[in-house]
Protein backbone atom coordinates (compact mmCIF):
# COMPACT_ATOMS: atom_id res chain seq x y z
CA UNK A 1 0.00 0.00 0.00
CA UNK A 2 1.60 3.32 -1.35
CA UNK A 3 1.32 5.44 2.22
CA UNK A 4 2.35 9.03 0.55
CA UNK A 5 -0.13 11.76 1.98
CA UNK A 6 0.26 15.04 1.26
CA UNK A 7 -1.32 17.42 4.09
CA UNK A 8 -3.54 20.39 2.39
CA UNK A 9 -4.07 23.54 4.96
CA UNK A 10 -5.87 27.25 3.63
CA UNK A 11 -4.62 29.67 6.11
CA UNK A 12 -5.84 32.99 7.19
CA UNK A 13 -3.94 35.23 9.53
CA UNK A 14 -2.28 32.43 11.32
CA UNK A 15 -1.13 32.72 15.02
CA UNK A 16 1.37 30.49 16.93
CA UNK A 17 -0.76 27.60 17.38
CA UNK A 18 -0.45 27.04 13.57
CA UNK A 19 3.39 26.95 13.88
CA UNK A 20 2.61 23.97 16.43
CA UNK A 21 0.36 22.24 14.04
CA UNK A 22 3.05 22.19 11.36
CA UNK A 23 5.68 20.97 13.42
CA UNK A 24 3.21 18.12 14.84
CA UNK A 25 2.82 17.34 11.05
CA UNK A 26 6.21 16.61 10.29
CA UNK A 27 6.50 14.78 13.71
CA UNK A 28 3.91 12.07 12.36
CA UNK A 29 4.89 8.49 12.32
CA UNK A 30 3.90 8.45 8.48
CA UNK A 31 5.70 11.84 7.58
CA UNK A 32 3.53 14.07 4.61
CA UNK A 33 5.95 14.29 1.97
CA UNK A 34 4.55 17.83 1.20
CA UNK A 35 2.56 20.23 3.69
CA UNK A 36 0.54 22.45 1.30
CA UNK A 37 -0.54 25.94 2.79
CA UNK A 38 -2.91 27.97 0.36
CA UNK A 39 -2.11 31.41 2.01
CA UNK A 40 -4.86 34.07 2.25
CA UNK A 41 -2.71 36.96 2.14
CA UNK A 42 -3.35 40.09 4.21
CA UNK A 43 -2.19 42.91 5.85
CA UNK A 44 0.68 40.18 7.44
CA UNK A 45 1.86 38.40 4.35
CA UNK A 46 4.68 37.46 6.14
CA UNK A 47 3.30 35.73 8.99
CA UNK A 48 2.89 32.29 7.71
CA UNK A 49 6.57 32.18 6.52
CA UNK A 50 8.18 33.56 9.82
CA UNK A 51 5.74 30.35 11.21
CA UNK A 52 6.84 27.58 9.51
CA UNK A 53 10.47 28.65 9.24
CA UNK A 54 12.64 25.45 8.97
CA UNK A 55 10.14 23.43 8.31
CA UNK A 56 10.98 21.39 5.34
CA UNK A 57 7.67 20.13 4.22
CA UNK A 58 6.08 23.04 3.43
CA UNK A 59 5.26 24.72 0.37
CA UNK A 60 3.19 27.80 0.47
CA UNK A 61 0.86 29.40 -2.14
CA UNK A 62 -0.65 32.35 -1.48
CA UNK A 63 -3.89 33.82 -3.41
CA UNK A 64 -6.12 36.70 -2.65
CA UNK A 65 -9.55 37.23 -0.15
CA UNK A 66 -11.62 37.63 -3.23
CA UNK A 67 -10.20 34.48 -4.57
CA UNK A 68 -10.78 32.00 -1.51
CA UNK A 69 -13.70 29.58 -1.93
CA UNK A 70 -14.15 26.56 0.10
CA UNK A 71 -14.18 24.09 -2.22
CA UNK A 72 -12.21 25.56 -5.23
CA UNK A 73 -8.85 27.30 -2.92
CA UNK A 74 -8.61 23.11 -1.97
CA UNK A 75 -9.56 21.72 -5.23
CA UNK A 76 -6.33 24.17 -6.25
CA UNK A 77 -4.06 22.80 -3.51
CA UNK A 78 -5.03 19.23 -4.63
CA UNK A 79 -3.39 20.31 -7.91
CA UNK A 80 -0.24 20.65 -6.28
CA UNK A 81 0.03 16.95 -4.84
CA UNK A 82 0.70 13.73 -6.59
CA UNK A 83 0.12 11.53 -3.58
CA UNK A 84 -2.37 9.25 -3.58
CA UNK A 85 -3.99 10.51 0.02
CA UNK A 86 -5.04 14.17 0.51
CA UNK A 87 -5.43 14.96 4.07
CA UNK A 88 -7.65 18.47 4.49
CA UNK A 89 -7.30 20.10 7.69
CA UNK A 90 -7.83 23.44 8.74
CA UNK A 91 -4.98 25.52 11.37
CA UNK A 92 -6.49 25.17 14.20
CA UNK A 93 -6.61 21.54 14.03
CA UNK A 94 -3.47 20.50 16.51
CA UNK A 95 -2.98 16.86 15.97
CA UNK A 96 -3.19 14.86 19.51
CA UNK A 97 -0.37 12.51 18.87
CA UNK A 98 2.10 10.79 16.19
CA UNK A 99 -0.24 8.62 15.08
CA UNK A 100 -2.83 10.83 12.94
CA UNK A 101 -2.23 10.48 9.69
CA UNK A 102 -1.59 6.52 9.87
CA UNK A 103 -4.90 6.42 11.92
CA UNK A 104 -6.93 8.10 8.80
CA UNK A 105 -5.30 6.20 6.44
CA UNK A 106 -5.82 2.36 7.93
CA UNK A 107 -9.33 2.42 6.48
CA UNK A 108 -8.08 3.38 3.52
CA UNK A 109 -7.33 -0.65 3.05
CA UNK A 110 -11.14 -0.81 2.07
CA UNK A 111 -11.01 -0.43 -1.62
CA UNK A 112 -14.78 1.29 -0.62
CA UNK A 113 -13.43 3.77 1.57
CA UNK A 114 -13.63 7.62 0.15
CA UNK A 115 -12.89 9.41 3.16
CA UNK A 116 -12.14 9.34 6.86
CA UNK A 117 -12.33 11.69 9.13
CA UNK A 118 -10.61 12.39 12.89
CA UNK A 119 -12.11 12.38 15.83
CA UNK A 120 -11.94 16.45 17.23
CA UNK A 121 -11.00 16.38 20.90
CA UNK A 122 -12.11 19.86 23.04
CA UNK A 123 -9.34 21.79 23.88
CA UNK A 124 -8.24 22.90 27.08
CA UNK A 125 -10.49 26.35 27.30
CA UNK A 126 -13.33 24.39 25.33
CA UNK A 127 -16.90 25.17 27.67
CA UNK A 128 -18.74 22.95 28.81
CA UNK A 129 -21.43 23.14 26.32
CA UNK A 130 -18.68 22.90 23.42
CA UNK A 131 -17.62 19.57 25.40
CA UNK A 132 -20.72 18.08 25.07
CA UNK A 133 -21.19 19.24 21.74
CA UNK A 134 -17.88 17.60 20.77
CA UNK A 135 -18.29 14.28 22.80
CA UNK A 136 -21.88 13.98 20.75
CA UNK A 137 -20.48 14.31 17.11
CA UNK A 138 -16.89 12.75 17.82
CA UNK A 139 -17.27 9.65 20.00
CA UNK A 140 -15.04 7.12 21.06
CA UNK A 141 -16.11 4.18 18.51
CA UNK A 142 -15.44 4.21 14.92
CA UNK A 143 -18.64 4.32 12.60
CA UNK A 144 -18.73 3.38 8.59
CA UNK A 145 -21.35 4.83 7.03
CA UNK A 146 -23.02 4.13 3.34
CA UNK A 147 -26.12 4.54 1.61
CA UNK A 148 -27.86 2.04 3.24
CA UNK A 149 -27.55 3.94 7.04
CA UNK A 150 -29.62 7.17 5.35
CA UNK A 151 -32.57 5.60 6.49
CA UNK A 152 -32.15 5.34 9.96
CA UNK A 153 -29.22 8.39 10.23
CA UNK A 154 -30.49 11.07 7.72
CA UNK A 155 -28.05 13.63 7.37
CA UNK A 156 -25.58 12.22 9.70
CA UNK A 157 -24.92 10.00 6.80
CA UNK A 158 -22.95 12.73 5.06
CA UNK A 159 -21.11 13.91 7.96
CA UNK A 160 -17.14 14.64 8.11
CA UNK A 161 -15.10 17.41 8.62
CA UNK A 162 -12.45 19.30 6.64
CA UNK A 163 -11.05 20.38 10.23
CA UNK A 164 -9.11 16.75 9.64
CA UNK A 165 -10.23 14.19 7.14
CA UNK A 166 -8.17 11.99 4.60
CA UNK A 167 -9.78 11.43 1.15
CA UNK A 168 -8.54 8.45 -1.72
CA UNK A 169 -7.12 10.51 -4.51
CA UNK A 170 -8.03 8.15 -6.92
CA UNK A 171 -12.23 8.36 -6.07
CA UNK A 172 -11.86 12.26 -5.42
CA UNK A 173 -10.26 12.77 -8.95
CA UNK A 174 -13.04 10.26 -10.37
CA UNK A 175 -15.91 11.89 -8.53
CA UNK A 176 -14.89 15.26 -9.43
CA UNK A 177 -13.04 16.77 -6.00
CA UNK A 178 -15.25 19.30 -4.42
CA UNK A 179 -18.13 21.85 -5.52
CA UNK A 180 -16.00 25.04 -6.96
CA UNK A 181 -18.47 27.61 -5.42
CA UNK A 182 -19.56 26.51 -1.95
CA UNK A 183 -20.17 29.30 1.47
CA UNK A 184 -19.59 26.53 4.04
CA UNK A 185 -20.25 22.41 3.79
CA UNK A 186 -17.79 21.64 1.02
CA UNK A 187 -16.81 18.42 3.05
CA UNK A 188 -20.30 17.09 3.62
CA UNK A 189 -21.52 17.57 0.26
CA UNK A 190 -18.37 15.80 -1.03
CA UNK A 191 -19.27 12.66 0.94
CA UNK A 192 -23.10 12.56 -0.33
CA UNK A 193 -21.71 12.11 -3.76
CA UNK A 194 -19.29 9.42 -2.42
CA UNK A 195 -21.95 7.62 -0.59
CA UNK A 196 -24.55 7.68 -3.83
CA UNK A 197 -21.81 6.13 -6.07
CA UNK A 198 -21.50 3.64 -3.81
CA UNK A 199 -18.77 4.56 -1.67
CA UNK A 200 -18.38 4.78 2.35
CA UNK A 201 -17.29 7.57 5.05
CA UNK A 202 -15.40 6.57 8.00
CA UNK A 203 -14.86 7.93 11.36
CA UNK A 204 -11.56 6.88 12.30
CA UNK A 205 -11.99 7.84 16.53
CA UNK A 206 -8.13 6.71 17.15
CA UNK A 207 -7.37 9.47 14.58
CA UNK A 208 -7.26 12.48 16.99
CA UNK A 209 -7.06 16.49 17.07
CA UNK A 210 -7.82 19.06 19.13
CA UNK A 211 -10.19 21.45 17.61
CA UNK A 212 -13.58 23.07 19.38
CA UNK A 213 -14.80 26.39 19.65
CA UNK A 214 -16.59 28.65 22.21
CA UNK A 215 -19.21 30.41 20.11
CA UNK A 216 -20.99 33.07 21.36
CA UNK A 217 -24.79 33.12 20.52
CA UNK A 218 -24.22 35.41 17.69
CA UNK A 219 -21.57 33.13 16.29
CA UNK A 220 -23.84 30.25 16.68
CA UNK A 221 -26.57 32.15 14.80
CA UNK A 222 -24.50 33.28 12.27
CA UNK A 223 -22.34 29.33 11.58
CA UNK A 224 -25.87 28.19 11.14
CA UNK A 225 -27.43 30.55 8.95
CA UNK A 226 -23.97 29.69 6.83
CA UNK A 227 -25.16 26.21 6.99
CA UNK A 228 -28.72 26.46 6.41
CA UNK A 229 -27.75 28.44 3.44
CA UNK A 230 -25.41 25.51 1.48
CA UNK A 231 -28.02 23.12 2.25
CA UNK A 232 -30.37 25.47 0.71
CA UNK A 233 -28.00 25.58 -2.55
CA UNK A 234 -27.57 21.84 -2.79
CA UNK A 235 -30.86 20.56 -2.92
CA UNK A 236 -29.66 17.24 -4.79
CA UNK A 237 -27.99 16.41 -1.54
CA UNK A 238 -29.72 18.06 1.42
CA UNK A 239 -33.24 17.83 -0.03
CA UNK A 240 -35.42 15.21 1.55
CA UNK A 241 -33.44 13.75 4.12
CA UNK A 242 -34.01 15.03 7.31
CA UNK A 243 -31.51 16.91 9.93
CA UNK A 244 -33.86 18.04 12.38
CA UNK A 245 -34.23 14.41 14.02
CA UNK A 246 -30.63 14.46 14.57
CA UNK A 247 -31.20 18.27 16.37
CA UNK A 248 -33.39 16.44 18.41
CA UNK A 249 -30.70 13.97 19.31
CA UNK A 250 -28.02 16.14 20.12
CA UNK A 251 -31.01 18.54 22.58
CA UNK A 252 -31.77 14.86 24.35
CA UNK A 253 -28.01 13.50 24.68
CA UNK A 254 -26.84 16.86 25.76
CA UNK A 255 -29.30 17.61 29.03
CA UNK A 256 -28.79 14.17 29.61
CA UNK A 257 -25.02 14.46 29.92
CA UNK A 258 -25.92 18.03 32.01
CA UNK A 259 -27.53 16.02 34.57
CA UNK A 260 -24.92 13.18 34.60
CA UNK A 261 -22.29 16.30 35.52
CA UNK A 262 -24.80 17.75 37.87
CA UNK A 263 -24.79 20.92 35.96
CA UNK A 264 -29.06 21.57 34.86
CA UNK A 265 -28.37 25.13 35.84
CA UNK A 266 -26.58 25.06 32.36
CA UNK A 267 -29.67 23.93 30.86
CA UNK A 268 -31.42 27.53 29.86
CA UNK A 269 -28.16 28.40 28.18
CA UNK A 270 -28.24 25.37 26.44
CA UNK A 271 -31.40 25.81 25.39
CA UNK A 272 -30.53 29.43 24.15
CA UNK A 273 -27.90 27.88 21.85
CA UNK A 274 -30.23 25.68 20.58
CA UNK A 275 -32.37 28.72 19.50
CA UNK A 276 -29.66 30.62 17.79
CA UNK A 277 -28.74 27.51 16.05
CA UNK A 278 -32.56 26.44 14.96
CA UNK A 279 -33.37 30.10 14.20
CA UNK A 280 -29.70 30.72 12.11
CA UNK A 281 -30.23 27.72 10.18
CA UNK A 282 -34.30 28.17 9.22
CA UNK A 283 -33.38 31.31 8.06
CA UNK A 284 -30.39 30.14 5.86
CA UNK A 285 -32.63 27.42 4.16
CA UNK A 286 -35.06 30.84 3.07
CA UNK A 287 -32.10 33.18 2.37
CA UNK A 288 -33.83 33.83 -0.94
CA UNK A 289 -36.17 35.67 0.61
CA UNK A 290 -34.32 37.70 2.24
CA UNK A 291 -32.99 41.09 1.32
CA UNK A 292 -29.52 41.25 0.08
CA UNK A 293 -29.22 43.91 3.59
CA UNK A 294 -30.54 41.26 5.82
CA UNK A 295 -28.38 38.51 4.54
CA UNK A 296 -24.77 40.09 4.54
CA UNK A 297 -25.69 40.80 8.44
CA UNK A 298 -26.50 36.85 8.97
CA UNK A 299 -23.81 35.31 7.24
CA UNK A 300 -20.33 34.96 8.29
CA UNK A 301 -18.67 35.90 4.88
CA UNK A 302 -20.36 38.70 3.04
CA UNK A 303 -18.01 38.28 0.46
CA UNK A 304 -19.17 35.00 -0.61
CA UNK A 305 -22.54 36.67 -1.17
CA UNK A 306 -21.29 39.93 -3.07
CA UNK A 307 -19.19 37.89 -5.62
CA UNK A 308 -22.40 35.19 -6.28
CA UNK A 309 -24.95 38.03 -6.97
CA UNK A 310 -22.01 40.00 -9.20
CA UNK A 311 -21.63 36.86 -10.80
CA UNK A 312 -25.63 36.64 -11.56
CA UNK A 313 -25.62 40.15 -12.90
CA UNK A 314 -22.45 39.64 -15.55
CA UNK A 315 -24.08 36.31 -16.34
CA UNK A 316 -27.12 38.40 -17.57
Amino acid sequence: MDERVDVIIPVYRPDAEFGEVVRKLEAQDIRPQKIIIMNTVDNDPAGVYDLTEGCESVEIHNITKEEFDHGKTRNEAASYSDAPYLVYMTMDAVPADGHLISELIKPMADEKTAVSYARQLPKEDCSVLERINRNFNYPEEDAKKSIEDIKTLGVKTFFCSNACACYKREVFDSLGGFVNETLFNEDMIYASKAVRSGYCIYYASNARVFHSHNYTLAGQYHRNFDLGVSQAEHPEVFEGISSENEGMKLVRSSIRALAEQKKLYLVPEFLLFCAARYTGFKRGRKYEKMSEKAVLKATTDPGYFLKKWQNHINER
